[in-house]
């Protein structure tokens, strides 16, 4: 595991459609090959490791420094296998803003043709983008969701915030097969240019808060708000000052009469319930720890860089064999693709760079 912070701006609009389309292209022969030689959960695999993800993202043609390497990696793979999803036995669900709210439908609608019972994935996907927007609260806003699944039920999720007070992006990497928690450290990587102290609910030090949470929710709406309003006259530790200004209890009581009604048994379900946001999750977070002393983490979960790292050790030292692995990897995929010598030439040179 490596951690640092290199300098990613966030970039907004699309990628020029001449690039976009030689990257839907070059997307769709390694996706081809990758499957044909190790399976299409092998893909699955590659796309939920950064620096697989990363290198793949330069190959095709795009900065590496750029935030835009998240969306539009994604979207050239979703376009370039486009009719051959069922040859491939892979599926892509989701994109950049308003279409990542059609991945529910999209993943039924390949269900259907499929006999596929779409409600595990549905459920796996609706988690994964419910906890980096409300477990796990770093500031930084989903704006992009994309979920990858085969016909089998394994899938991925590579998904993306952004904060637009500092302009920098986040990424969040999920592997289906390595999550035996859906709150408890079920990330595969997160990758981000700078760290904080979020309120991190599914960290595994927050274990007992999640339990409290769960058990706060149970109770009857007018306790909890009672509770609340005592600790806004309370001097509070430094992490939580600013949260008692952004909650109010009253404007809270809908939700609570909703938890209270439906008594979750445990953290997840309370998280998967309609309504509860992030406001719900840090005021039931705030009277777990200092009503009955279980304290979340605010631990930071972020252990990638969208860089490879420097030579020189900035951001910090290069994984040589990660990187080594996915070079060789993008370079057999690049001799095999069915392109032209042109591009053929210029994917070569671009990797050729990236391996400096």
């Amino acid at each position: 595991m490596r951690t640092g912070i290199a300098n990613l701006p966030l970039h907004y609009g699309k990628a020029p459609r001449w690039l976009f389309q030689r990257m839907v292209k070059l997307a769709r022969e390694i996706a081809v090959i990758i499957v044909e030689e190790q399976g299409s959960v092998a893909l699955l695999e590659k796309l939920s490791d950064p620096f697989w993800f990363q290198s793949f993202g330069c190959v095709l043609g795009f900065d590496w420094h750029s935030s835009g390497v998240t969306t539009t990696v994604c979207g050239a793979l979703k376009e370039g296998i486009k009719g051959i999803e069922k040859d491939l036995g892979l599926f892509v669900a989701g994109g950049k803003g308003g279409t990542s709210r059609k991945t529910p439908v999209e993943i039924e609608r390949v269900g259907e043709t499929l006999s596929l019972d779409p409600n595990p994935l549905i459920y796996a996907s609706r988690m994964s983008a419910k906890v980096d927007n409300t477990a796990l609260q770093d500031g930084y806003q989903l704006y992009h969701h994309v979920f990858i699944f085969t016909p089998k039920g394994q899938w991925c999720v590579v998904q993306q915030g952004m904060n637009p007070e500092n302009r920098t992006a986040r990424r969040y990497h999920w592997l289906g097969e390595k999550v035996t928690d859906f709150v408890n450290e079920p990330h595969a990587a997160v990758c981000c240019d700078s760290t904080s102290k979020p309120l991190n609910m599914v960290a595994e030090e927050s274990r007992e808060a999640r339990k409290i949470t769960a058990q706060i929710s149970q109770q009857r709406p007018e306790s909890i708000v009672l509770e609340i309003k005592k600790l806004r006259s309370l001097q509070l530790p430094h992490h939580h000052q600013v949260w008692l200004k952004e909650i109010n209890p009253q404007r809270l009581v809908k939700i609570f009469i909703s938890t209270y009604e439906r008594q979750p048994e445990d953290f997840e379900t309370l998280l998967g319930m309609r309504g509860v946001g992030p406001k719900t999750v840090r005021a039931l977070s705030l009277v777990s720890e200092l009503v009955y002393g279980a304290k979340p983490s605010f631990r930071d979960p972020v252990r990638y860089s969208f860089a490879h790292g420097g030579k020189d050790g900035h951001p910090y030292p290069v994984d040589r064999e990660s990187y080594d692995r996915s070079i060789e990897f993008l370079r057999k995929a690049i001799a095999r693709a069915k392109i032209g010598h042109g591009e053929r030439m210029k994917a070569f040179k671009r990797l050729n760079e990236i391996g400096i």
